[in-house]
């Protein structure tokens, strides 16, 4: 079971010297260099259409400009320009929905508040309590209780 390898170059040497001494018959004849193949014309671009065979146009022998022209052809179609629904970021976020008008005048309204001077925050507040406190002044001679009606 122990059968000694025969090394790398040994073996290389050896199947070197067994190829030389083959009939030239046995040998595979040498591939003939491909015939290039004669280029065919390629369709102008203005006239290409979703339909038309674009295939030509990916040669690499043919000019980028030109097929990067006709492939901005092919993706002008409506079918090609449609975004993809379901894209993350093919909406427009930027535009949001507008603010109802009396939200905004509230808005408006706190912020004048905020912004307002302290003197006239202490004029403004003093005018709205004026009215409290002459509802809560009673005549004298008359005491109420809570539910209205006048103590004996």
């Amino acid at each position: 079971m122990t059968q000694e390898k025969e090394e790398f170059l040994q073996r290389w040497s050896r199947l070197k010297r067994e190829q030389a001494a083959a009939p030239a018959e046995a040998k595979p004849a040498p591939v003939a260099a491909a015939q290039p193949e004669p280029a065919q014309p390629l369709p102008p671009v203005e006239k290409l259409t979703p339909e038309s065979d674009f295939a030509p146009f990916m040669n690499p022998k043919v000019d980028p400009a030109t097929r990067r022209s006709a492939l901005r052809k092919l993706f002008a179609d409506t079918h090609f320009n449609v975004p993809d629904p379901f894209e993350a970021y093919s909406e427009d976020y930027t535009k949001g929905d507008p603010i109802p008008e009396a939200m905004l005048k509230a808005i408006n309204e706190i912020r004048d508040a905020a912004l307002r001077p302290p003197e006239e925050k202490a004029v403004a507040e003093g005018e709205a309590a004026q009215p409290q406190a002459r509802s809560a002044e009673a005549p004298q001679g008359e005491t109420k209780d809570v539910a209205g009606r006048q103590d004996a």
